[in-house]
């Protein structure tokens, strides 16, 4: 984990973002736990309270031997995700995008979150429930025009597995389990290495291929994490210990954008 390193003051990195001419952000967990989603890593996360098996849930092998697993999450989780707001961190980058000073989110997570808030050009190394695929068939299924859960599946006592209504097969949504590629990596690093500054947001940086990212920025990284981060310091690397909603606010107060 991350050794002791230069932290950042709000007012500094106003200033990097205001001087910069490409900044690029790479969001985490960390990012959406105050709008009531758990991160898998934290003190209550899943791979702490191992409420389910992430060994099951998640793994791509697991899923084509019963998918069970999997949909018992997925019930669970899609039910939280039609109730769940973005938080400020996330309007706030939806904000940065809009005044043309943030070229791009790109995020491990797969909540949505970011499009909710108003976030445009997003890159979801994991994927996300917006879409789902038939293992059969190939046909897609997308979550706003044909939802591919329905009431059905959020209700049952028992998780169903969701089902192709052309051809009959397990629909797999388009999040990338254990054991597939991750989406658009090679788009991310070339973004990242275009830009001149980098904002890492609710990441530990614990995960590959994604925390490898960060090695390909050739200017300033700032990092804004509650705990501990896998990234070892270097001139240009800034690290904040801090709650993100916390000190974004700051931020943008800085910024004048702090209730836009």
């Amino acid at each position: 984990m991350r050794s002791p390193a230069v932290s950042l003051k709000a007012a500094h990195c106003a200033d990097l973002i205001s001087r910069s001419d490409s900044t690029v952000v790479l969001t985490g967990a960390g990012i959406s736990t105050s709008a009531g989603i758990p991160d898998f890593r934290g003190p209550r996360g899943l791979y702490v309270t191992r409420r389910y098996d992430p060994e099951r849930v998640f793994d791509i092998r697991w899923f084509q031997r019963d998918p069970g697993f999997f949909y018992e999450f997925a019930r669970d989780f899609i039910s939280m995700m039609m109730t769940v707001r973005p938080t400020f961190s996330h309007l706030f980058l939806a904000r940065l995008e809009a005044a043309g000073k943030l070229d791009a989110v790109i995020t491990q997570n797969i909540d949505m979150l970011h499009q909710s808030a108003g976030s445009r050009n997003v890159v979801e190394l994991h994927g996300s429930y917006g879409t789902a695929t038939c293992r059969d068939c190939g046909r897609g299924f997308d979550a706003l025009t044909n939802a591919w859960w329905d009431e059905a599946m959020l209700r049952s006592p028992r998780p169903p597995v969701a089902f192709c209504p052309a051809c009959g097969g397990v629909l797999k949504p388009d999040i990338v389990f254990f054991g597939e590629t991750v989406n658009g990596y090679d788009r991310a690093e070339r973004i990242i290495a275009r830009s001149d500054l980098l904002l890492v947001i609710g990441s530990s940086l614990t995960v590959t291929p994604a925390s490898l990212l960060p090695r390909e920025a050739g200017g300033t990284t700032v990092v804004v994490n509650r705990g501990p981060v896998s990234l070892e310091p270097s001139a240009g690397r800034y690290f904040v210990d801090h709650d993100t909603d916390e000190y974004l606010r700051d931020v943008a107060g800085l910024l004048g954008m702090a209730d836009r």
